[in-house]
C-alpha cells in the first residue's frame, strides 16, 4: 500500500524497508502535527509519541527525537553536546534540512543525515510513534529501532 501514502511519506517507508524495519505507516484522517494530537489519535500516552524537533546547532541542523511528554531545554542541550547555542529551526530551515514540512517531519527520509539526539526518556516506553513524513501520517517502532534508524545519540533533553 505504499504507492497511496504521500510521496514524502513513501520515501520514509522506502528507508524503514532498506533499515529491515517493519512498521507500517498509518494515513491518520486528521492532522497530528503535535505530540498531544498524535497521542489522543492513537489512543497512546503522550510520552510515546517521538516528536521530532528541529533545532539549528552551531549554526547546523539538528534533529532531536523527543518524548512527547518533554520540553527540550536548549541551554542544558547545548551544555550537554558541547555546543555553544541551540535554537528552533525556521519552517525554512526545517523544510530544507528534512524535506518535510514541521508537524510531519519523520526521523528519516530526508536529503541529506542530520545529526541527531534521541532523548532518553523514550527509552520507557515499549512501541513508539513517529511522524511519517506529512501532518497526517505516522509509524510504530521500539526505541532500539529509533536509535538504531537515526543513529542518534541517546542523551536527556529536558
Amino acid at each position: 500500500m505504499t504507492e497511496a501514502l504521500p510521496a514524502r511519506s513513501r520515501l520514509v517507508a522506502e528507508r524503514l524497508a532498506e533499515e529491515g524495519i517493519d512498521a507500517q505507516i498509518v494515513v491518520l484522517p486528521d492532522a497530528a502535527s503535535t505530540a498531544a494530537l498524535a497521542a489522543s489519535a492513537l489512543g497512546v500516552d503522550v510520552g510515546a509519541i517521538a516528536n521530532s524537533l528541529v533545532f539549528v546547532g552551531d549554526e547546523k541542523p539538528l534533529l532531536v527525537m523527543t518524548s512527547g511528554a518533554h520540553r527540550v531545554d536548549t541551554v542544558a542541550l547545548a551544555e550537554r553536546l558541547g555546543m555553544e547555542r541551540i535554537r528552533r529551526a525556521t519552517p525554512e530551515e526545517v523544510r530544507s534540512a528534512t524535506g518535510q514540512p514541521i508537524g510531519g517531519v519523520a526521523p528519516t527520509g530526508h536529503p541529506a543525515p542530520v545529526r541527531t539526539v534521541v532523548d532518553e526518556a523514550l527509552a520507557a516506553h515499549p512501541v513508539l510513534w513517529a511522524a511519517g513524513g506529512t501532518p497526517h501520517t505516522v509509524f510504530p517502532l521500539t526505541f532500539g529501532e529509533l536509535v538504531g534508524l537515526t543513529g542518534g545519540a541517546v542523551v536527556r533533553v529536558d
